[in-house]
Parts: structure tokens; sequence; C-alpha cells
């Protein structure tokens, strides 16, 4: 069986492809740095350099593929949303060229309002242009918000408070990248059915920041706090860091776009809950972020 996964270097690319390897599969690993691949997993994987925007390099790269796991990584550019339009146009159609029969495209809670959430904007242009597809299975994860995103919070976190445009203690789905690769995994190593399907992985339980930044306090021993910021003041500062104004949206919506009253469409059941609490994962990843041997 041939699996193509996509930038599977990151926090959920990584345990997927462990994952696959344990399974027996040598993956297809779709890479701008196939040396590092190699570097990382030897002969136990495939690695290929590709350019996801490129749809000769994208249809070069799967043919042959019975399944891909596509994720698109977040780029550099002035348009976000429209760089993720560019992507998936590029792989709809190498999938459509190549007849790939499942792909599985690792989408977000948010993607189905289409609008108004900002970078999640991109992901629902990703899942527009592989649900025009005729004959191949589809398959959407749409993810809850990644315990791994506080990673991007470790000075505030130091600091003891962290600034967030949601409502302090409004809930919402958090799951650990590792419980989305182990989900993947499951579709991948299976023939996936014809047509579209949204299978949601919403983490443990909702938690509000609140909720979140105590757990975090708990495992650090200090601590740690959430204060809201206006959206203003937000602009404001992300504008300061060099941002393009859809740079700002793109970072902005993915919370204004989800808060107050925001109710995702696949809800909360025994199939979309996953095991991997945030204690755990913060224990496991966060602590030693915050304190690095040596």
């Amino acid at each position: 069986m041939e699996i193509a996964v996509t930038a599977p270097s990151g926090n959920v690319g990584r345990p997927l492809v462990g994952h696959l390897v344990r399974a027996g599969i040598r993956p297809r690993l779709l890479t701008r740095h196939p040396e590092r691949a190699r570097a990382a997993w030897g002969d136990l994987v495939d690695a290929r350099e590709v350019d996801l925007r490129d749809v000769r390099s994208v249809t070069a790269v799967t043919r042959g593929v019975d399944a891909l796991y596509l994720i698109v990584p977040p780029g550099q550019s002035d348009d976000p949303v429209a760089a993720y339009a560019e992507v998936g146009a590029a792989v709809a159609a190498s999938v459509a060229e190549n007849r790939v029969p499942h792909t599985v495209l690792q989408s977000s809670v948010g993607a189905e309002l289409r609008t108004g959430a900002g970078e999640i904007d991109g992901l629902a242009r990703v899942e527009e242009a592989l649900d025009a597809l005729a004959e191949p299975a589809v398959t959407h994860l749409r993810c809850g918000y990644f315990y791994s995103n506080l990673l991007f919070e470790l000075e505030a976190i130091r600091a003891g408070s962290v600034a967030v445009l949601r409502p302090t203690g409004e809930p919402f789905p958090w799951v650990a990248p590792g419980d989305i690769a182990m989900v993947a995994a499951s579709l991948l190593l299976r023939p996936g059915a014809a047509g579209r399907r949204v299978r949601a992985v919403h983490g443990p339980q909702d938690l509000s920041w609140d909720d979140a930044l105590a757990v975090v306090g708990e495992v650090l021993g200090r601590p740690v706090t959430a204060h809201r910021v206006g959206d203003d003041a937000m602009r404001t500062t992300l504008t300061g860091f060099g941002m393009t104004p859809p740079q700002v949206e793109a970072v902005m919506g993915m919370s204004t776009g989800l808060r107050e009253g925001f109710v995702p469409e696949q809800p909360r059941t025994t199939l979309t809950t996953t095991d991997t609490t945030l204690g755990a994962w913060a224990w496991a990843e966060l602590r030693p972020a915050l304190h690095p041997a040596g």
C-alpha cells in the first residue's frame, strides 16, 4: 500500500509517520527538504521533494499513491488564504490526474463557515477544491485547537499571563497533535469509501482559556492566567510585527470568527473525542520547552 504524507516533520506529520512505519508501511514523505526526512527515518521512508503549489511537482510525487494525507503547511505569503487556495487547486488537480483513491485533509473546526475565520478560510478553500472531485474518496478532519499552539506563547507563559481574543471563560475543543495522527493513521490504513466525509477530532474535552491555563499552571507549579485584549489592540500589535493586513486578519479571524456563539458543525461524540489530556501533553511537551535540559 502506497501512502503519502505532506509536511512529515510537523506536529502531526512526525507521529503519523511513526504510526505508518510501525504498521509496516514505507510511507512516501512529500517535503521541501527530503534530506531531513532521510536523516530522521533512513530507508524506512521514501522521501521526495515537492512544491505543493506546483501541479506538475505534486502530480509527479503522488503517482501510484493509494492514499494521501494532506497537511497544508503555513507559508510566508502576504495573503495566507490565497496561498491555501493555490495549494488546494494544485493538489486537487493532481489527485484527479492520478486518480488517488483516498485523500485525507487535515482541516479545522471552523472551516464549515467558509468565510470569516481567518486562516481557517484557507482550509475551507482546500476542502472545496477536493470536494469538486468526481470520483475519489475525500475525508476532511476538522480538528480542534492544537495544544502545541501553546508553544508559541512560551514568553507569555513564563510571565504568567497570556493575551487572548476570545472570552477567557468560553470553552472550545482542544486536541493533542498526536491524537490527530492516530486518527489519520486509522483512516489511511483502510480503503476510503467513495465520496465526501467529515470527521471531527475534538480532543478529550472542551476547555476555556481559563481552564487550559489553570492546567498549565498546575503542571508548572505556578499560576498562569489569561487576559482578554481588544481586537483593535491586537491588530495594532500584529501590524507592529510587520504583518500585512491579510496576514493580520488571518490571525485574528481564527479567534474572532469562532467565538461568542459559534458551535462546531460536528458535535462532540464518542467518535470525535480522543484521549490525550492537556495535562499529559503539557507535562511531556510544554515543561521541557520552558525548561530545556542543560
